[in-house]
């Protein structure tokens, strides 16, 4: 079964953002495939390399970037709502003219087309 992960929940405040990362490596360990996570609305914070959690508590950010780098899987976040939430990349920094950006690798841009196109490939579509 081919999965595509939705995540509109922000990295942090409530469990939301665990569970769809559990869920995700569930689904992974369990043999089926996860063509790609996109991050859109809140959700793009999931990308935000200065997110800064205490020691003791569980990093979202770094844990999507395992799990992508462990499963070559692709880590996209919506372009619009990701500049409208401060979370830029290299790219879109040059293009708007910014002297700093804050994606983490693998988390790459994208509009929603992309979105789109895994719609359409999607055995199943699972949104937290």
């Amino acid at each position: 079964m081919k999965f595509l992960i939705q995540v509109t929940c922000p990295a942090y405040g409530s469990s939301t953002a665990f569970r769809a990362l559990k869920f995700t490596e569930t689904v992974l360990k369990a043999g089926h495939c996860v063509s790609k996570i996109f991050f859109y609305q809140d959700g793009v914070s999931h990308a935000n390399e200065l997110i800064c959690p205490a020691s003791d508590e569980f990093n979202v950010n770094k844990s999507w970037q395992v799990l992508a780098r462990k499963y070559d899987i692709e880590l996209i976040c919506c372009v619009s709502a990701a500049l409208r939430r401060g979370v830029v990349a290299e790219i879109e920094a040059q293009e708007e003219g910014l002297t700093q950006y804050n994606v983490s690798e693998p988390f790459v841009m994208a509009g929603i087309g992309e979105l789109v196109t895994g719609l359409e490939k999607a055995d199943k579509v699972v949104t937290f």
